[in-house]
């Protein structure tokens, strides 16, 4: 059973050090941290435990993105919380990139990989350049691309949370 001692909430501006520093230590992409953008889970102690965010680019494509789970509150449904939170808050075509290993969690909210050819330029360009990071060769895995289409349904069974 999912811990659900903790509450979804819009970031404050004071939550912007904490989030830049939960996915410094993920190390994930830590371009494009803008606080306003973000969705936290809060502990009861009110300390930040979780962030994600969808985060939009120019050419209009939009990313659902720095999805962080403090290690001490992993497996307890967090991150299942807030992607199923910023799904429903942001309907229509998603991408998301991710290490290859979470490809199974992600296809789950139905996402699906896009072929590097399908890519737009800016999911194209960073990935060549993940390709350089020594250290995701040493890890055995690879960024993947994905891609959820509009309004579609996704698989598995999510449980409801606090919403802010």
């Amino acid at each position: 059973m999912p811990d659900i001692s903790y509450k979804l909430r819009a970031a404050r501006e004071e939550d912007a050090k904490t989030i830049r520093k939960l996915v410094i230590q993920s190390r994930i992409n830590p371009t494009g941290l803008k606080w306003t953008r973000f969705v936290v889970a809060e502990a009861p102690s009110g300390e930040v435990i979780a962030c994600g965010q969808v985060k939009p680019h120019r050419d209009g494509t939009r990313e659902l993105a720095s999805i962080v789970v403090r290690p001490d509150w992993r497996g307890r449904g967090v991150a299942r919380a807030i992607i199923e939170h910023l799904l429903e808050q942001h309907p229509g075509d998603l991408y998301l990139m991710c290490r290859s290993a979470l490809g199974p969690l992600y296809e789950k909210f139905g996402f699906q990989p896009v072929a590097d050819d399908e890519m737009p330029r800016y999911f194209r360009r960073v990935k060549g350049l993940a390709r350089l990071a020594e250290w995701l060769m040493r890890e055995g895995e690879y960024l993947l691309v994905m891609r959820r289409e509009g309004e579609k349904n996704f698989t598995g069974s999510l449980s409801r949370r606090e919403r802010p």
